[in-house]
């Protein structure tokens, strides 16, 4: 086994930051994808090998664990290896850690592929990064393994039509606009994170009349996410967001939620969602109120899934 390497180093800026006072869960995600970008340089398909070859690196499963808050003006470096080498791509690990502590703040387990910039068709793997990711192969750490949600097959993709015949919660609508894009005019993985998050206030005010203009002092924060991204749809797309409860635990509760081309009803993507209440006060997780699990439970859809 290697040791990571470095692949990022930045910190928290204020506007990356939401109304529950900590950096928000998409621009994790850019981290992440800054460090896959450096992570491609070490295994030879860096941007001028990319250019060349007309294609690059995508993220198509993501499974994030967010282990501790970030919050604005905190220093952090990703470092990143390769946990398994495949024909048309790579399983690769990276984690984002505390510069002043050295602890790991998040941990980030991608399924990525080699695809046509322009078509995102799946390209087979150069040889020659084959070869560079035998010298990067790390091993999973303990806390970069999924805790909270079970990694399934994804279940098959979901029609628009079949959401609202479940009764999940429209919570987010929108055209995709070209600040949200890549070169290609495709949206970046931040985005379809952000859209989810976007969608939170929406959420919980239809399900728990909750107004989150308001300065509250319990709010909620996500321990765990994963992502598959089935779709790559590009600027001027009108997409929408379906949004239900899957499961109550003791402490925790998961939502499922699924995004739509809303002119022809395919899902771009689905996700799982792991949440927890929130002291802001103390900033420590609280159990869930009874009145709170009475409401979530009568909330739960049958057969959600990501």
């Amino acid at each position: 086994m290697s040791e990571m390497i470095e692949v990022a180093r930045s910190s928290v800026q204020t506007w990356e930051c939401d109304q529950m006072g900590h950096m928000n869960v998409q621009f994790y995600v850019e981290k992440a994808g800054a460090g896959l970008a450096a992570l491609s340089l070490a295994l030879g398909l860096g941007p001028r090998a990319s250019r060349g070859e007309g294609a690059r690196l995508f993220v198509r499963d993501h499974h994030v664990r967010f282990l501790r808050e970030q919050r604005p003006g905190a220093p952090f470096f990703i470092r990143a290896g390769v946990l398994e080498t495949r024909d048309f791509g790579l399983r690769v690990y990276e984690e984002m850690v505390n510069t002043v502590s050295g602890e790991p703040a998040a941990s980030f387990i991608a399924e990525v592929e080699w695809l046509d910039e322009e078509t995102r068709e799946v390209k087979p793997l150069p040889a020659k990064a084959k070869a560079a990711a035998k010298n990067l192969v790390v091993e999973l750490p303990l806390h970069g393994s999924p805790r909270g949600l079970e990694i399934y097959e994804p279940r098959p993709a979901p029609k628009l039509k079949e959401a609202d015949a479940m009764g999940m919660v429209r919570t987010w609508q929108g055209e995709i606009e070209t600040p949200q894009c890549d070169g290609q005019g495709f949206l970046t993985i931040r985005h379809f994170m952000g859209i989810v998050s976007d969608g939170i206030p929406n959420l919980l005010a239809q399900t728990s009349g909750a107004d989150r203009s308001r300065t509250p002092t319990v709010g909620g924060a996500a321990l765990e996410y994963r992502f598959v991204y089935r779709r790559h749809p590009r600027v001027g797309d009108v997409l929408t967001l379906r949004s239900g409860l899957k499961q109550v635990g003791p402490k925790t509760y998961t939502w499922c939620h699924w995004l739509f081309d809303l002119e022809t009803g395919e899902a771009i993507a689905t996700a799982e969602a792991v949440a927890i209440a929130l002291d802001l006060t103390t900033r420590k997780a609280i159990p869930i109120p009874e009145e709170m699990r009475a409401n979530l439970e009568s909330l739960v859809i049958e057969g959600l899934g990501v």
